[in-house]
C-alpha cells in the first residue's frame, strides 16, 4: 500500500539541479549562464514586471478621465418587494435582514428601493430609502424610520 512514508518519484523523472559557476568543463562556468554583462547578469539585476525597455509604459500612454470620489459612500440595496416576507407588525433592520441573508455584512449601509409591491405593515429601521418606496411602505400600513 502507497502512503506518505513510502513514496518514491517515477524513475528517470529526477533531474540533477545546474551546478553554476563550477568550471568550463561543466557548459556552465564562466558567466553561469547568465550571458555577458547587462542588468540581468548583476547580482540583484532584477526588471520589473512593468517595465518596459524604457519605451514609455502603459499606464502612462493611456488617458485618464474623470473623477473618483473618495468621500463615496456605497449602499446595499433591498427593494420592498423583497420585505413582503416578514411577519405584520414586525421590526425590519440591518440585523433582520442579515439573519434572512438579504445583505451580507452588518457594517454597510442599506437603502430600499421601490422595485415590487407590499401588502405588510412593517416598522422599517434603515440609513436610507427612496421617495417611492416610503410611499409604499406607508400605503401598506407601516412605517419608515432612518438609523
Amino acid at each position: 500500500m502507497i502512503n506518505l512514508s513510502n513514496l518514491k518519484p517515477a524513475p528517470g523523472s529526477r533531474k540533477k539541479t545546474k551546478r553554476l559557476g563550477r568550471g568550463d568543463a561543466t557548459g556552465q562556468g564562466g558567466t553561469s549562464g547568465r550571458g555577458h554583462k547587462g542588468q540581468k547578469a548583476r547580482s540583484g539585476g532584477k526588471v520589473p514586471a512593468w517595465f518596459e525597455g524604457g519605451q514609455m509604459p502603459i499606464y502612462r500612454r493611456l488617458p485618464k478621465r474623470g473623477f473618483k470620489n473618495p468621500f463615496r459612500k456605497e449602499y446595499a440595496v433591498v427593494n420592498v418587494q423583497d420585505l413582503a416576507g416578514f411577519e405584520p407588525g414586525s421590526v425590519v433592520d440591518i440585523a433582520a435582514l442579515r439573519e434572512r441573508g438579504m445583505i451580507r455584512s452588518t457594517d454597510t449601509a442599506v437603502k430600499l428601493l421601490a422595485e415590487g409591491e407590499i401588502t405588510v405593515a412593517l416598522t422599517v429601521k434603515l440609513d436610507k430609502a427612496s421617495q417611492a418606496a416610503l410611499e409604499k411602505i406607508r400605503s401598506a400600513g407601516g412605517t419608515f424610520e432612518t438609523l
